[in-house]
């Protein structure tokens, strides 16, 4: 995996090159970067700090951001299929019409988040933070929610998914309370 700098990233971008596959990014200062149909697939953002990023329609499948930083981010049609996303912070973000098919979003904190037709189908939510969460259409069939805390959120539906004793429904109640 070849390490590039933000930078460095960032003009290449600028100059008209859109393909980063397999890139080490970890701890990369990103504020506000504006990466629109970048190809990060496979590259390695652990810990980086993208907040208010626009990232919309990348391509960040397989993609490790364990414990990133992506408040406020704008990730709309955005392709993060298989990628890391354990313990990212996603508060506010705009995942609207994202393929996260098999994403690991565990202990990930999507509170506020847009996720209306979202493609959550297979996604690791367990213990997720998806407090005042629009969820309306988004697939959520074999996701598990085991867990997840989804007091507030709105319109979805949860056929399909896996919940448990410990899932937080949208009225503040666990199931059977």
């Amino acid at each position: 995996m070849d390490t590039i700098a933000a930078d460095i990233l960032i003009a290449k971008y600028n100059q008209g090159k859109r393909d980063f596959i397999g890139c080490d990014l970890e701890q990369a200062d990103l504020f506000e970067v504006m990466l629109v149909n970048i190809n990060l697939s496979q590259s390695c953002l652990n810990r980086a700090y993208l907040p208010y990023a626009n990232l919309s329609r990348a391509n960040l499948s397989s993609a490790q951001l364990e414990n990133a930083e992506l408040s406020d981010a704008q990730l709309h049609q955005a392709n993060l299929a298989n990628a890391n996303l354990q313990r990212a912070e996603l508060s506010r973000a705009d995942l609207s019409l994202a393929n996260l098919v098999s994403a690991n979003l565990v202990s990930a904190n999507l509170c506020g988040a847009n996720l209306v037709n979202a493609d959550l189908s297979n996604a690791d939510l367990r213990n997720a933070d998806l407090r005042r969460v629009k969820l309306r259409q988004a697939n959520l069939k074999g996701a598990n929610l085991s867990g997840a805390n989804l007091a507030r959120s709105t319109d979805f539906d949860l056929t399909g998914a896996i919940v448990d004793a410990f899932t937080i429904y949208p009225n503040g109640h666990r199931q059977g309370d």
